[in-house]
């Protein structure tokens, strides 16, 4: 049976009719180029959907993975369960020291405080238990409001390229060994960068991240080339090998070293250069037992290389979990992964609704 004739007859071809006349080798070329364009952008729907799911069915990693952090805030189930008007000040003011001690940071605790006594006043809240889902509600729409675009934004074409910044010690290479191992799991096909030149021992542990999760990597060879030149490399070959992600290390570097900072803008224009748009993401890793103290680090590289999300790792060692909410808050990034343990699957999407369950079950 002849295809209709608004199917393209190169989606077709056994099917075209002899009767319609075939297009002109620019025209087919022109629509193999939409064709090939339109799926890849599927297929990177498809990718970010997918990883989105799995973050959803592996809610029981979170909510351990934030038990330190929970324990800390378990004094609010304490102090509303036994509530009464009547001790209303000093039940907000115990709520406001449980917050702050979590790492909520001064401005969003009394923020919240100040909203939930209003709703008391009000005879909004009459209960413990509707306190407590105030309260959620409350931290809930602070994490949506400015850090809602929590999936991977990557692009309409392959490959994807996603540069991982941060300073030394945050985790930088162990979160980009897990990113491969979560995009290796969906399918894609990953390219590694060893774009940290600086750290001895960081080419070897990315090439022991790339074995182990069956991913290609670009590396300096002769041990001289500077980071720009190995993104450089691995951004081109990406393209020309038909790679579906290519993953950028880069060295770690404090926020304070000019220099150092410098040349991470340096690595954008090559990769830029080398590939119109990319990188797809710019994320920045942060430890989280820093607490607070991540703050002006993400505001330094926000600066200078613009970052389009957060990965916060350690956060299974800290009871400083609020954090994650203070940074959305203060810069109105997106947190998109935390680390929740050492494990290769411990590196969790971020789910505000999960995240907010896991601290105030």
């Amino acid at each position: 049976m002849a295809a209709p004739p608004h199917v393209l007859p190169f989606l077709s071809p056994s099917s075209a009719s002899a009767s319609l006349r075939a297009p002109s080798g620019r025209h087919r070329a022109a629509d193999l180029r939409c064709a090939a364009a339109a799926g890849q952008a599927g297929f990177f729907t498809r990718l970010g959907r997918l990883i989105k799911e799995k973050a959803k069915s592996d809610v029981d990693k979170l909510f351990s993975g934030f038990s330190k952090t929970r324990e800390n805030l378990s004094v609010v189930d304490e102090l509303l369960t036994y509530w009464n008007l009547a001790d209303t000040d000093r039940v907000l003011d115990d709520l406001e020291e449980a917050l702050l001690v979590s790492d909520f940071g001064p401005k969003i605790s009394f923020r919240i405080v100040d909203t939930l006594r209003d709703e008391i006043r009000d005879g909004k809240l009459k209960s413990g238990a509707e306190i407590k889902a105030s309260l959620k509600r409350c931290i809930l729409e602070l994490l949506t409001s400015k850090g809602s675009n929590t999936e991977l934004k990557l692009g309409f074409r392959k490959p994807a390229v996603i540069m991982i910044v941060g300073v030394n010690g945050g985790g930088k290479t162990t979160s980009l060994g897990k990113l491969a191992y979560r995009f290796k799991n969906e399918g894609a096909k990953v390219l590694m960068a060893a774009g940290d030149t600086f750290r001895a021992a960081a080419r070897d542990q990315l090439e022991v991240w790339a074995e182990r999760t069956g991913s290609e990597i670009v590396i300096d060879k002769d041990k001289k080339a500077q980071a720009p030149s190995v993104l450089s490399q691995a951004v081109k070959r990406g393209k020309r090998e038909g790679f579906d992600i290519v993953l950028c290390d880069t060295s770690g570097r404090l926020h304070t070293n000019y220099g150092l900072m410098e040349e991470l803008v340096t690595c954008k224009k090559v990769m830029a250069k080398a590939l119109p748009g990319a990188p797809n993401e710019v994320l920045l890793v942060l430890d989280g037992t820093t607490g607070l103290n991540m703050l002006q680090q993400a505001r330094e590289f926000n600066d200078v290389v613009g970052i389009t999300g957060f990965i916060l790792t350690k956060l299974d060692g800290t009871a400083r979990g609020g954090c994650v909410v203070s940074i959305v808050d203060e810069l109105g990034i997106p947190v998109k992964f935390v680390g929740v343990g050492e494990g290769v699957e411990d590196l969790q999407p971020f789910d505000a609704e999960a995240f907010v369950e896991a601290i105030f079950p």
